[in-house]
């Protein structure tokens, strides 16, 4: 066997423990966040302390608070233990941003993307039917706003089509109108900003001389058109735009 064709099976190992670790943050935290609910916390901010804390376990009576201890407290602040390492050197390997499922999506969208246009680029290139697929079950805490953030702020007359099919599809994810409910007052802002913005956008209609060159092209574009305008108007409702 070539040397090319042998299997690290070491860097396998590292990113299966990655992905398991992702996993498990992630159906920590949507327990977290029904459990919240169903104690009907009276605020979005003690709803996110509750969902944010959800990996710290209660002390016991042996543990103390001075001294030294073998294991912190707060494992998921320390800069140096294992797990992180592992993480540091996925990290540094540049990947294709091709998730397979939503755990594999909320970890490279935060460990991988972390500025406005990588994220922006990465939702077009996955698309509407693929982040449908995706969320199916239920959109990850906080990653609604951070979605329609990473929209509202670089979307582009040209992207229009796809960014509404975005909306669509993220629309018909599980509990949508609940992680809808549960936005920050700027993801709201957000979020209106970018509906205002589709808006205004529009699409431009075809001129005098389109119309005379090509009457079959000019319907279909004009058809195109009808049905952007029919989702943006259904959109507005859905995200309770106003």
């Amino acid at each position: 066997m070539e040397r090319n064709d042998l299997i690290d099976f070491k860097a396998l190992e590292k990113e299966l423990q990655a992905a398991l670790a992702a996993d498990e943050k992630y159906k920590r935290e949507n327990a977290a966040k029904l459990r919240a609910v169903e104690q009907r916390v009276p605020s979005y901010e003690e709803f996110r302390g509750i969902v944010l804390a959800s990996h710290l376990k209660p002390l016991e009576r042996k543990d103390k608070m001075g001294g030294k201890r073998a294991v912190p407290w707060n494992w998921h602040a320390t800069r140096g233990s294992a797990f992180q390492d592992v993480a540091t050197e996925i990290c540094q390997e540049k990947a294709p941003f091709q998730p397979g499922t939503s755990a594999e999506f909320y970890r490279d969208w935060r460990r991988h993307l972390r500025s406005g246009p990588e994220r922006y680029q990465a939702l077009l290139q996955l698309g509407g039917p693929k982040l449908g697929h995706l969320f199916q079950t239920d959109v990850g805490f906080g990653l609604l706003g951070e979605l329609l953030v990473a929209l509202a702020d670089h979307v582009r007359p040209s992207d229009r089509a796809v960014v509404l099919g975005i909306l669509h599809s993220l629309a018909n994810t599980g509990r949508f109108t609940l992680n809808l409910s549960l936005l920050s007052q700027a993801e709201r802002a957000s979020c209106q900003d970018l509906f205002q913005k589709l808006q205004a956008m529009g699409t431009p209609k075809p001129t005098q001389e389109e119309l005379i060159r090509d009457e079959s092209n000019v319907k279909e574009q004009s058809d195109e058109v009808q049905e952007e305008e029919g989702l943006l108007k259904e959109l507005l409702g859905l995200y309770q735009v106003h």
